[in-house]
């Protein structure tokens, strides 16, 4: 092929993408439906011509670019990983965890529920097989929610249904190319006959192939991307060879899903990515993706469209009606799944509640799109396909999606307009009056400052104010003559907006590179969560949310069991570390977010809600101090270095913005500038490194605190500390039952725990100790102790427990006045 003439077309296609999008804003239509239509048309006149008289004037190399030289490798190996990776790379794969389960069910279940019933429904008037028309269910299977998402977008939609959209879309583009290579298997002539069996047994394998080699893939180029962490272009580049590499190893390599496999390696760098990069790299990272992913959906909607005349040109009327049975099964199957399964799945709190009117918006949403035309092709191509399952096949799927995009897609607008979706809220409406009020008042005031300061024309000025008063007063008329907004609405509205507000302030923060990158996301989601559950819950889902944020996750208590029991530490010493760092810059935004409350919020809705919000933000700060507090008992002496790190990054940061101004104001040269930043560069670097958190020295710490142990001398200290076991409890859980023969001693470095004796309660503290009596009388337990608080224990047995107990007065006498507390009478001169 003429390489000059490719070119060419390549960059004629590229202009054709460019005006497609101004085109599709114009008329109110998803831009991959006026891909699909101008990508046929353009189809249709190279069909033309390619059989007019005219074709013969032509050089060889432009009827060979007539024929349409696509081939389903192109789509599959060139912009397949791209899509998939990017959409991977992009996910809040944290908030994702939390709708884990309507994402997966309507993933997994949605594609199998289709391909069963659009298999199932076509069968009988189809000449294909079983298994073909099953394979056809899977093509169709794959769905393109960009329109429906854009829309939920443009509408203020929540975004917890957006986001259950975009990760249901990316696990159902998988699982649905998953099945495709299943189904394939069984209609190719020529190979030996596969078993059911034997394909069950293949399936599984396919899928955990795919995800080994991607996350083995993934973990190989963030290494790689580590080590040249001073090239950010040799990191870009790298990460651009990680889709197609991973997909090349697993589909060629390993005979594994590709697919599977470039998903999980986009998934797996969203997790570490940020936590590895610097955060500026990261950000140029996803934005040279999402920019990639745009030119590779738009190329392969153009170029799939374009084959739309050459796989419809021997269709029959018959072939029609078939594809009415396909579109009807379709959406039956989508209609069982938001209808039937979601509902249910709300019902037993594993799913958001979706309102009506959502779910007839994802129905009607579920486009098909280039990967369908793409999937379709790959039939068409192989060989081993029989010649009338070809032509079935690249019929029915290319109607099919001319439906979804001719139909549902050209009426998506009208249909979330009938469903009421587009409009605004009764409250929010009743707001936005009194926004703009507020606003308007606010221009007025600074443009007449403006005009004050430049000295303008009085007489314009005058007139352009009479002008600027009127709107303010018909705003003002309409806030005013608006219903009502209860005080609870107001509180709900406030809390969004603080919440908002908060998410900014974090993300102005990690700009100046004071919250470090491996911390970003997961306060992000934090915030996140913190604004969904205000919208649905008011000032309750706002405070729960700030607790749940405060409070130990899964993994938190994962990394305690793995201390506690294999004594692997290293997994909770990062995790305790994070939370200090996190605490820390919490703590300090909150403070400042009064400000805001004070400010524009009062403004809008009043002192009296102002204050409310004040007394809310006050109890988070309140929380937020005792977690912290908490921490620092548990680690004393850590939580001053990270304090002292913080304040070493925001004095860098200070020094780097005096030398930016300094620079911009021409006092300093070019040259000097580099030099400063550079040297900036270095410290950030040596701050960046954060302390270790030791938990074997805080152990030691600790020890040296108890006054049990306070006259001790520092080489039995020291022996102490080896001796004694590192304990981390939670809220709830039991530590001592009644009946257990006494094994231990435990000593309270932090938390608070309680003792139930013949119905009697006692609770225990900081200092204390537990579990002396029951091996010192040499009885069973008769108490239950339960920990009431998180908290750190430090553990003795019982042979190391009397021989300390020998040697130490202080500990002596603290034995006897708790055994007199509970009158139990000790003589301990025969422990010796």
């Amino acid at each position: 092929m003429n390489i000059v003439l490719l070119v060419a077309v390549m960059a004629c296609l590229f202009i054709v993408i460019a005006a497609c999008e101004p085109i599709a804003a114009r008329l109110r239509l998803p831009f991959s439906v006026v891909l699909a239509v101008v990508g046929a048309m353009l189809g249709t006149v190279a069909l033309l011509l390619q059989g007019s008289e005219l074709s013969q004037r032509f050089p060889p190399e432009a009827l060979e670019m007539l024929s349409l030289p696509i081939r389903s490798s192109v789509f599959l190996y060139m912009f397949l990983p791209t899509l998939l990776f990017q959409v991977s790379l992009s996910l809040n794969l944290r908030r994702m965890f939390d709708d884990w389960v309507p994402i997966l069910v309507m993933a997994v279940a949605a594609v199998v529920a289709s391909t069963v019933l659009i298999g199932t429904a076509l069968s009988p008037f189809s000449d294909m097989s079983f298994m073909a028309c099953l394979l056809l269910g899977a093509i169709v299977s794959t769905t393109d929610p960009s329109a429906v998402i854009s829309v939920f977008r443009n509408i203020a939609a929540p975004q917890r249904l957006t986001r259950i959209v975009e990760g249901e879309s990316l696990l159902n583009d998988a699982a649905a190319i998953a099945l495709f290579g299943f189904f394939l298997t069984f209609v190719m002539a020529g190979i030996p006959d596969p078993t059911l069996e034997q394909a069950l047994v293949d399936f599984p394998l396919l899928i955990l192939g795919g995800v080994a080699t991607g996350y083995v893939c993934a973990r190989l180029a963030l290494a790689g991307m580590s080590m040249i962490s001073s090239h950010p272009t040799a990191q870009m580049s790298l990460s651009l060879a990680l889709p197609y590499l991973t997909y090349v190893i697993a589909e060629q390599a390993l005979h594994a899903s590709g697919v599977i496999a470039v998903v999980v390696a986009g998934l797996a760098m969203n997790l570490a990515g940020p936590g590895r990069l610097a955060p500026a790299i990261w950000t140029s990272l996803t934005e040279i993706w999402e920019m990639l992913a745009h030119w590779a959906g738009s190329l392969i909607f153009v170029l799939a469209a374009l084959l739309i005349p050459r796989l419809l040109g021997r269709a029959t009327l018959f072939d029609v009606f078939l594809v009415l049975v396909v579109v009807l099964a379709a959406v039956a199957a989508r209609a069982l799944m938001l209808f039937g399964l979601l509902p249910l799945l709300a019902r037993m709190n594993l799913s958001p509640k979706v309102d009506r009117p959502y779910r007839v918006a994802l129905l009607w949403g579920g486009l098909r799109g280039a990967i369908t035309l793409a999937l379709a092709l790959a039939v068409t191509e192989n060989p081993l396909v029989p010649p009338h399952i070809k032509r079935e096949v690249g019929i029915l799927a290319t109607g099919f999606t001319l439906f979804t995009l001719l139909v549902q897609g050209t009426s998506l607008r009208w249909v979330i307009r009938r469903l009421g979706l587009g409009r605004l809220a009764p409250l929010d409406l009743a707001l936005s009056n009194q926004v703009i009020a507020v606003a308007l008042q606010n221009v007025r005031e600074e443009v007449a400052e403006t005009a004050r300061e430049h000295d303008l024309d009085r007489e314009i000025v005058r007139a352009e104010a009479k002008r600027f008063a009127k709107r303010l007063e018909a705003a003002v008329s309409r806030a005013e003559s608006a219903e009502e907004i209860a005080d609870r609405d107001r509180i709900t509205l406030g809390l969004v907006a603080l919440a908002g507000r908060e998410r900014d302030m974090i993300l102005e923060s990690f700009r100046q590179q004071l919250i470090s990158s491996r911390l970003i996301e997961q306060m992000l989601s934090d915030v996140d969560r913190l604004m969904e559950r205000t919208r649905v819950g008011g000032r309750d889902g706002y405070r729960s949310a700030g607790r749940l944020a405060l409070g130990y996750g899964r993994r938190y208590r994962a990394a305690v069991w793995a201390h506690n029991r294999v004594y692997l530490s290293g997994w909770l010493s990062q995790m305790t570390a994070d939370r200090f760092e996190m605490l820390l810059n919490q703590r300090l935004i909150l403070s400042d977010l009064h400000g805001h409350i004070g400010g524009k919020i009062r403004r809008i809705h009043g002192k009296r809600i102002a204050d409310l919000l004040h007394e809310l933000l006050k109890r988070r700060e309140e929380e937020t101090a005792r977690a912290l507090e908490g921490l620092r008992l548990q680690y004393p002496g850590y939580s001053d270095e990270m304090e002292r790190r913080f304040i070493r990054r925001t004095a860098l940061r200070m020094e780097e913005r005096e030398y930016d101004v300094l620079h911009g104001d021409g006092l300093i040269g070019q040259e000097l500038y580099l030099t400063l930043r550079q040297r900036i560069s270095v410290e950030r670097a040596q701050v960046e490194q954060r302390p270790k958190l030791d938990l074997a020295v805080q152990k030691s710490e600790l020890v040296r605190q108890f006054p049990l142990f306070a006259d001790m001398e520092a080489e039995q200290r020291r022996a102490l500390g080896h001796a004694l076991k590192t304990v981390y409890v939670q809220p709830g859980e039991v530590l001592i039952r009644r009946g257990e023969t006494p094994r231990n001693v435990f000593f309270i470095a932090s938390g608070a725990v309680e003792s139930e004796v013949a119905g009697q309660k006692l609770l225990l503290g900081r200092g204390e100790m537990f579990g002396q009596l029951a091996i010192l009388t040499r009885k069973t337990r008769r108490a239950q102790v339960t920990a009431i608080s998180h908290g750190t224990l430090l553990g003795l047995d019982e042979v190391q427990f009397k021989a300390l107990l020998r040697g130490n007065t202080a500990l002596q006498q603290a034995v006897q006045e708790s055994a007199a507390k509970r009158g139990v009478t000790l003589d301990l001169d025969e422990v010796a």
